[in-house]
């Protein structure tokens, strides 16, 4: 008969993520993973059944997680447009700090992208949503006299992603918040 679990799988998600989100796929290993969940090797791949399972539900949390947060600002309807768009840049410029620096997403693309046709297909999926709805906000904005309907606003909503992934790899290498700051006032005066 099997013993029973005695710890929060999905604490050991979150832990793993966060692990996952440092340092990245290739250079975590099963140790790092067991030291960060506080499980023991059988443990994780009783559970997980391998790294890769572990990786990929790590992902997909950090996925769902930052994207509920996003398309919750982007539908928000009371806020103007401009506004909208601060919100979901300046989560880079003023991370949270008890977060890892950076993004998991654009640390992931990086690293396994161009070799990982799985992990690339969650990513864009998830970005074509996103981007999607910010398209529709932009084209709401347009119609309501709130933006030139002039502008493109697929072009726009596209600016907006860059500029996070921007925003995001330069934290990873340490642009101050000042300097990040600046860029989130340039982009916002396309609005």
């Amino acid at each position: 008969m099997p013993r029973p679990r005695t710890f929060d799988e999905d604490r050991a998600v979150d832990a793993a993520m966060r692990v996952f989100w440092t340092s990245g796929y290739e250079a975590t290993s099963t140790q790092d993973l067991c030291a960060a969940t506080g499980l023991g090797r059988s443990s994780i791949y009783n559970t997980f059944t391998s790294k890769r399972d572990l990786f990929d539900r790590a992902l997909q949390r950090y996925v769902d997680r930052f994207s509920a947060a996003q398309l919750e600002v982007i539908q928000d309807t009371t806020l103007p447009i401009r506004e909208r768009v601060r919100r979901i840049l300046m989560p880079a410029v003023e991370p949270d700090p008890g977060e890892p620096a950076g993004c998991f997403v654009i640390n992931t693309i990086v690293e396994l992208g161009p070799t990982d046709a799985e992990v690339v297909g969650l990513l864009d999926r998830d970005h074509e949503a996103k981007l999607s709805a910010l398209t529709d906000a932009i084209q709401a904005a347009q119609a309501d006299g709130e933006l030139d309907p002039e502008q493109d606003a697929a072009g726009l909503a596209t600016c907006v992603f860059t500029v996070l992934g921007g925003l995001r790899v330069a934290a990873r290498r340490g642009a101050t918040s000042e300097s990040q700051r600046i860029v989130v006032e340039a982009t916002l005066r396309s609005f």
